[in-house]
């Protein structure tokens, strides 16, 4: 039995070198528990960052008509959109200028689309603005508080006022938002059904 209690690892007879203390078992712990943490964040945002590029894969090939991992520059906004982003115009310009070539051709090559709209998507820039604020925005064009626009209005609205709408802008809003037999648009309506495409 004596020879047992003076081997130092048992702890016996004399102080152990290598005796870890509680402290040091939480800092062990807590420095385990980070690092698991830590990889399970990385394999989360790993996971999203797959499902992004699968996403922007899929919308780029919508318009990707050659099948040569291109899509013509004008395409380029509607594809940022059916990602749920909604940049102003000159947002839009500005992206449009990051992805295509030195040299414009009129193109933009997939593999410097991903990069660029992968960021937008992880910094969820461009996002669209709420069902409420939305609405308030019609109403505040509609002082009669008639619960619709007429065309005429909304067109007015869409070309003199604020940031310019392009005409392929405003005929594709027209066509969702008037009702073809009263030729107005019920804005409650509309704000409800373009937040729940969004979704």
């Amino acid at each position: 039995m004596e020879v047992l209690r003076n081997m130092p690892f048992l702890g016996w007879g004399q102080p152990m070198q290598n005796q870890v203390t509680s402290n040091q078992c939480e800092m062990l712990y807590e420095s385990r528990r980070t690092e698991e943490e830590v990889d399970r964040k990385s394999f989360q945002g790993a996971i999203v960052v797959a499902e992004f590029h699968k996403k922007i894969k899929e919308a780029f090939e919508v318009f990707d008509h050659e099948v040569n991992n291109t899509v013509d520059v004008r395409e380029i906004g509607t594809i940022i959109r059916s990602l749920g982003c909604c940049p102003s115009e000159g947002e839009l310009h500005d992206l449009i200028a990051e992805v295509e070539e030195e040299e414009p051709t009129g193109y933009v090559r997939f593999e410097k689309f991903l990069p660029v709209m992968t960021k937008v998507l992880l910094e969820r820039r461009y996002r669209s603005i709420p069902e409420d604020i939305l609405l308030r925005a019609f109403e505040v064009l509609d002082p009669l508080k008639r619960g619709f626009l007429s065309k005429e209005e909304l067109i007015k609205y869409m070309t003199e006022e604020g940031e310019p709408f392009s005409q392929e802008e405003m005929e594709e809003m027209l066509s969702a938002a008037i009702d073809p037999e009263s030729s107005t648009i019920h804005y409650k309506d509309y704000v409800t059904m373009m937040v729940t495409d969004e979704n």
